[in-house]
């Protein structure tokens, strides 16, 4: 394995039917294609040796006599390979015949037999076919040799465990990959033959999406394609490998040249996920009757040599992991997560009896998202939007574009608008403690944050209301809060959401609006405004002068650094190679990585004493930092074991 990841193939060879040589040679040919990409596991379709659609030459010694000749050519290959491969074959023992997947690894060879022999429609398998019961393990001769024929064995290859399960036994109600799974397999191999119908096709993806994802595994699944009879079915020769509920990659179908598809499937993620979601082992301990056969790996099995971080990873790493790809998943992403965000509001203002709440608008994203969910959370109450009063409250560094946008927004909108200025009263305050104006330092700007929630909290007081907060996951994360200032309110919507998703967020809300209206231009604007908290005076030109990313970093890296730290508990080493694979060189440098990976690091760990008093809010995704929900870590632990 090269950083936890195991590459493996789906592999979908042309075939002869019942030409035993020919399909030997194909199947040797892609093996060299695949030590050449370093591909460690391979898994080839039901029957390839012979075809699956022999029938009853099944019953004949003369190629059952060729297809155990072919087991021992097979081996000798394997012995000068480095990767391990997995191939269908049928194999007679104790006078029946069985449907089997041989694996290969380095020159020893075991077999694994079909469990469940369709027999319905146009399968008429069990003519030929005996279904292996749970257990059964037998010695087996073989062209001469002697080998281990079973079912429900995990095979140890290049560090990972396999299960191995034949077509049909994907399709029952309990898949023996389920058991194998919570016996320890990581990755699944189904070895296929199903034919090609109008609609299976859609239905087996989401059939091996869904299986990886209740067997937190990768599932390897290759079909029998181009060369098998077309009597009276076709086979489109089907190439797809799942990991945890997503298809990494498959292939096109009915191409015979499309013949290979490889990825590098993320064993310690599924590691991580397996050792998190403790009912996983409950249902182990609670199904896993009897013991499992561990076959071990070869003694001395050789493996790939490491590879650099330049190597290409052969699976996609998304640089925004928060961020849908797609714009169909992205406008149904935005609205799901707006709905949580809104249903939150909605039942603690509906619980506590309050009609009012107060908001601090600033004209930038996290403040304007929090309003609109607002309005949407009083929309479905059949609250009247008067009862959301946002406040703007100028200081120091406001702009003119980010309080016009504030100002406009919210008459647009049909909210209650306040201004209270704050510099007058910051001013005070800098003389009762003695702090020079001209000093633009922490105190400097956390004063001014401290002031705008004081004003908050005493208007909510004032009006019966509660005060709505605006702070985003990604500010929690780094601790970029004032505490007790922007850090404290009542009831914080966008504590789930994380920065890299905010803008679209507040997009979607701007593309239900008509072109040429009021509340798009400014829903728009402020996208295009830079993320500012705006505590420090503009330029001579009334521009932004302080500009969050420069200050704290990018919060692309950083949300990247969040999601693989909390959602999978990667080490400091693990998130800098995946970094490095998922942004360019040109985007980020590895030397930039590393510089704002050591500021996540550090400010994670710091700042946890503000996220271990977090006022509710919502959880929308699979990360969130509530210390009543998913992370709860002392506020003085040591970040150096995260920071070598």
């Amino acid at each position: 394995m090269n950083h936890g990841f195991l590459r493996i193939a789906a592999c979908v060879p042309r075939v002869k039917v019942a030409d035993v040589d020919f399909n030997i040679s194909g199947i040797e040919t892609m093996l060299r294609r695949l030590e050449e990409k370093r591909v460690e596991l391979s898994v080839f379709p039901e029957m390839c040796v012979t075809a699956y659609t022999c029938a009853d030459l099944f019953h004949n010694s003369t190629l059952l006599d060729a297809s155990a000749r072919a087991v021992t050519r097979l081996r000798e290959i394997s012995r000068s390979m480095t990767g391990h491969f997995v191939v269908g074959l049928p194999v007679v023992c104790d006078g029946s015949l069985y449907n089997c997947a041989a694996i290969f690894r380095n020159g020893t060879v075991e077999f694994a037999a079909k469990s469940y022999i369709p027999d319905y429609n146009e399968f008429y398998e069990r003519r030929w076919w005996r279904p292996a019961p749970d257990g059964y393990c037998r010695e087996v001769v073989i062209d001469g040799n002697t080998y281990t024929l079973s079912t429900g064995t995990i095979y140890e290859s290049h560090g990972a465990k396999i299960g191995i399960e034949i077509c049909e036994d994907l399709w029952v109600p309990i898949p023996p990959s389920c058991r194998l799974a919570m016996a320890g397999a990581e990755v699944i191999v189904n070895l296929s033959a199903s034919d090609d119908l109008i609609g299976k096709y859609s239905y087996l993806r989401t059939l091996i999406s869904q299986q990886s994802a209740r067997c937190l595994c990768a599932y390897c699944y290759s079909g029998a394609g181009w060369g098998e009879s077309s009597t009276d079915l076709t086979f489109d020769g089907k190439a797809i490998i799942a990991e945890n509920g997503s298809i990494l990659t498959s292939n096109r179908r009915w191409t015979p040249e499309d013949d290979i598809v490889i990825a590098d499937v993320d064993l310690e993620a599924l590691r991580r996920d397996r050792l998190h979601l403790t009912t996983f082992a409950d249902c182990a301990e609670r199904e896993i009757s009897h013991p499992v056969r561990i076959s071990p790996a070869v003694k001395d099995e050789p493996c790939f040599p490491p590879t650099d971080n330049d190597a290409p990873l052969l699976r996609h790493v998304d640089p925004r992991p928060f961020v849908p790809s797609s714009a169909s998943e992205m406008e149904e992403r935005c609205d799901e997560i707006i709905n949580i965000q809104a249903a939150g509001l909605a039942k603690r203002l509906d619980a506590i009896g309050c009609k009012t709440i107060v908001v601090g608008i600033s004209g930038g994203l996290d403040s304007t998202l929090a309003l609109l969910v607002a309005t949407k959370a009083f929309d479905r109450l059949g609250l009247p939007r008067t009862g959301i009063v946002g406040v703007t409250m100028p200081g120091f560094g406001t702009t003119g574009r980010t309080h016009d946008n504030a100002v406009g927004l919210m008459e647009h909108l049909g909210v209650t608008s306040m201004e209270m200025p704050i510099g007058e009263a910051v001013n005070l305050h800098f003389r009762d403690i003695g702090q020079d104006p001209s000093l633009h330092d922490v105190t400097y700007e956390n004063s001014q944050a401290r002031e705008r929630t004081q004003i908050l909290m005493d208007l909510s007081n004032r009006l019966g209301g509660i005060v709505l907060g605006t702070g985003d996951l990604s500010e929690l994360a780094l601790g970029w809060a004032t505490y007790n200032g922007d850090h404290m309110s009542m009831y914080g919507v966008n504590t789930g959401v994380p920065k890299t998703l905010v803008k679209y967020l507040v997009n979607y809300f701007a593309m239900q609006e008509p072109e040429d209206s009021a509340i798009r231009r400014h829903l728009l604007d402020i996208i295009d405004t830079p993320i500012s908290p705006e505590l420090i005076p503009a330029d001579a030109s009334g521009h932004i002068v302080q500009k969050t990313e420069d200050l704290v970093g990018p919060y692309e890296l950083h949300d990247f650094f969040l999601y693989y730290m909390l959602r999978y508990g990667f080490t400091v080493e693990r998130i800098r190679f995946l970094a490095r694979h998922a942004f360019s060189r040109e985007e980020y440098p590895d030397e930039v990585i590393d510089h704002w990976l050591e500021v996540f690091m550090k400010r994670f760990f710091q700042q946890q004493f503000k996220r271990s008093c977090l006022p509710d809010g919502p959880k929308v995704g699979s990360v969130c930092l509530s210390p009543r929900g998913d992370w709860r870590m002392p506020s003085d632990a040591s970040s150096s074991l995260w920071r070598q």
